[in-house]
Formats: structure tokens, sequence, C-alpha cells
């Protein structure tokens, strides 16, 4: 095959999106793109993540191929492949250097590598080094004090979430605004969410910062209503600088709420103050909600928060257990992230365990005495945070559908088989319910998901080759949620 080289019309390119979208807007999708190569109607370009990857194919594949189209004279097509990012990119705290043990090998290097960029990174931060990111003398009321970035372990899973929230902290209002920050339980979204807020309480004290629950925002809504004191309400909530709002996903089938929350969205976009959400859920799966407040989740910067992988994990359960100076070997560490890949909930959940059966039988914590303490947890054969979201996107991709075709009425077989494959997976791997299952796919009921599952089986039995396919698919869809 003859090699093609398009990279000065790609160059060329990129000049004119830089002059028709500006600086910051270039800067925010265009700097990370890589020029790898092409083919004679193909030019292929790495990308640093699939979060990335999506967002730029939704926001500009299109317009980049019509103009490489008017420079290049023929039909062009952008091909994304996803790169693999050096750590340097980390600019948020890790943990430190583990001071007595710590493992060998590849993962040593990698933490020594974090460590030592944040070290640069704060050296070269605007905050000068005695003053501390969170103010440990003044509390905001609606906000925990351990919720800030210095606690907060990253790795490749959450490293871009965690640096956009930095930078919004550093700048509310100013850069990505609306922040949506979604993904499953346990992953640190609220953490992130009040990390920002207690930065920018720390720095800014008089700055209005209001975090709240949508189930509480709801129930002030309710009662505002009964007690005719919505004047009152309104004014709480768009007269703010910074507003967080937590699992914003509650808003769906509340048509009164949605109003109230598009009206108080703009009040606060239109004054360039700060808007942050989380979700369990991208904006565009959220169900029996206007389209004009999802496009309102959907304007600024969505990121999707995965679990972490075995490092960040490591990382995570080593600084929990020096914050509370009890003494855990590395071995027992090591195999609580190997066994436990679902969040970072279930992981501290499993430390606290072992630390309370030490601390109540006066024991010394052994690999034995974790195998046998959280073996429950290692034998667990589903993973209550895996979402049904993440299965139809492994299974999407490897049928060469999206998605929507999975959750959409289409009825021809190269859709029908991937819908009822899905359906089996996410009956097989998670705690969700038929019904659940069914309302996942579409809104498809019970019977559908019942139906689908039992053809699988079917299917399974008349095809013997199909059960080693499934396996494949589920290690696939557990890699993908573990990011290991």
């Amino acid at each position: 095959m003859a090699d093609w080289d398009y990279e000065f019309f790609w160059k060329e390119t990129l000049n004119q999106m830089y002059e028709e979208l500006g600086e910051q807007e270039f800067s925010r999708w265009f700097t990370l793109l890589e020029y790898r190569g092409a083919t004679e109607n193909t030019i292929m370009l790495g990308v640093p993540s699939n979060f990335y990857r999506e967002e730029v194919k939704r926001r500009y594949k299109i317009r980049i191929e019509e103009k490489l189209k008017l420079i290049i004279e023929k039909d062009m097509t952008l091909v994304f492949e996803i790169v693999q990012q050096q750590p340097k990119k980390t600019t948020i705290q890790s943990p430190p250097a583990p001071q007595e043990t710590k493992p060998s090998g590849e993962f040593k290097e990698k933490m020594e590598r974090r460590d030592g960029d944040f070290s640069n990174q704060t050296r070269n931060s605007d905050v000068p080094k005695s003053q501390p990111v969170h103010n440990t003398t003044k509390r905001h009321p609606q906000l925990k004090l351990d919720y800030n970035f210095d606690a907060y372990v990253i790795g490749d899973n959450n490293s871009f979430a965690a640096n956009a929230a930095l930078a919004i902290a550093k700048n509310p209002g100013v850069t990505y605004n609306p922040f949506f920050l979604y993904g499953g339980v346990g992953l640190g979204k609220t953490h992130l969410l009040q990390a920002i807020g207690n930065y920018v309480y720390a720095h800014t004290p008089d700055t209005k910062i209001v975090y709240i629950n949508t189930e509480a925002f709801l129930n002030e809504y309710v009662d505002a209503l009964k007690e005719k004191t919505m004047s009152s309400f309104k004014k709480k909530y768009r007269y703010v600088d910074v507003l967080l709002m937590d699992d914003i996903h509650f808003v769906q089938e509340k048509e009164g709420l949605q109003e109230e929350l598009f009206h108080t969205f703009n009040a606060l976009y239109e004054s360039n103050k700060q808007i942050v959400f989380t979700c369990d859920r991208p904006a565009a799966e959220l169900k029996k909600i206007s389209d004009r407040l999802r496009s309102r989740f959907e304007r600024g910067l969505n990121i999707d928060l995965q679990p972490p992988n075995y490092e960040t994990r490591y990382a995570i359960l080593k600084k929990k257990a020096e914050s509370k100076n009890v003494p855990i070997p590395d071995e027992v560490l090591a195999l609580i992230s190997k066994n436990v890949s679902s969040n970072v909930r279930d992981l501290e959940a499993a430390l606290t365990t072992l630390i309370a059966y030490a601390d109540l039988v006066g024991k010394t914590i052994t690999v034995e005495t974790a195998r046998q303490q959280l073996k429950d947890v290692f034998a667990a054969p589903k993973q209550t945070n895996m979402s049904i979201d993440i299965i139809q996107r492994v299974v999407s991709e490897h049928f060469k559908i999206t998605p929507n075709d999975l959750k959409g009425k289409k009825k021809s077989q190269n859709v029908v088989f991937p819908r009822q494959l899905a359906i089996y997976i996410s009956r097989e791997i998670t705690e969700f319910s038929t019904t659940e299952i069914g309302q996942a796919f579409g809104g498809r009921d019970h019977t559908t998901a019942m139906h689908s599952c039992n053809k699988i089986k079917e299917r399974i039995q008349a095809d013997p080759t199909l059960d080693s396919t499934i396996q494949s698919l589920i290690r696939m869809i557990k890699e993908y949620n573990a990011k290991t």
C-alpha cells in the first residue's frame, strides 16, 4: 500500500480551526490531537482517551472533514485511535511514595514518576507553598473538609476530571462552565465536587458557594411552593457565585423542578457564575427530561469518571492506611487492589473491615487474615457498580453498531442479536433486575428482557462457540470497567 502524507494539509486545517474557534476552545480540544499517518482517503489521528475521542467526533468530525475536502479537493475520513498518554500529563497531587516498603518494577517506576511530576506542578503553582490547598481553620458549612484535592488520589481513570476540577476551582465561571461529571457509584464524584467548593472557599472566603444534593433541592422546592416562599428560594440559588449540585439524575420525571432548574441555570450562566453537576450517567441518557435542560447540561465540559486501575487502587489504599496510622503489609494492599476493582467506596469498605477486625480481636493483619475476612468480597460474582451503559458500549463497538441501536426499535438481525446478547450479559454480571435492564434498553418491559435471556441460552446450546464469545465480551467489559 502506498504511503500518503497529508500532514501539511492537516496543519492548514488546524490553522483554520484555530481562527474560527479562538484560543480557548481550540486549546481545549485540538492540542492533544496527534497526526498519526494516512492512507489515500483516510487520516489517522491519535487521541488520549475514549472520552476525548467521542467528544471530538461529536463536536468537530464533520466540520474537519468538510475543511479537508476543500483543501485536498477530495473526500477524506478521519479515524481516531487511542494513544496511551505518559504519566507526566498528571498535574494533581498523587500520594507520596511509601517510606518503608513499596512495590518494585514497573509499578514502582510509575508511582515515582507521578510523585515527581506533582512536585514540579506544586513548585510552579500560583499557590504559595506555605498556603494549604484547603483552609483547616475555616470550614464551609455545607462542605466536608476532607473532600479536598490533597486527599484525592488520581490515576489514568480520573486525571482528566481532577485537572478540570482544579482548573475550575482556580477560575470559577471562566473555564469549563458548566461542568458535568458523571460515572458509577463510589468513584469520587462528590469528592471532586466538594473539592472545588473547598478550594474556592479557602482562597476567596467571600465567594457565595452553595452545595446541594438534588433530592434536597427538590424538598426545598416543594416546601417553597407550599409555604409560598418561592421568591426567597429563587434568590438563594440564582444569586450565588458557585452552584455545586450533586446527583442531578433526580430531576428526571419532575417537570416543575426541571423548569425551576432551567431558569436557575440561565440566570447563573448569563452572569458567568460557575455551575457544576454530578450524575450517574451521561446527560444524553437521562430519561423524561426536557430537551432544553439536557442541552444546558451538555453545553460545557462533560467528563466520564471511570473505575480506578490497579495502580490507583493500590495508591488509594496506601494513603487511606497511612491516614489511619495502621501498619498494613504491602502484600495485603496488593491483594485487595487485585480483587476489588469496582470502586473507591468498595476498596475503603474492604480496608475498614480488616482494620476493625484487627482492632477488635487484637491480631496483626496478614495476607491470610485478609483472605479469610474478605473472602465473600473477593468471591462476589457480580459487580454492583457495573453500569449497563458500559455493557452497551462494549457490545455495540464489538458488533460495529451504536449504543442507540441497542436501545432503539430496529428489528434487523444485525441489531436484534447484539441487543439480546447485551441484555443477557447485563443479567449475568450485574445486580439489576430484568425490569431495570429492560428500562435501560429503550424502556422495554421485564418479559422482553427475560425473552432475550432465554433466546441467548437456546443459542448457546445450539452453538457452543457462542459461550466463548460471551466470555470474551465479559472480560472486555470488566477490563473497561476496572481500567486494568
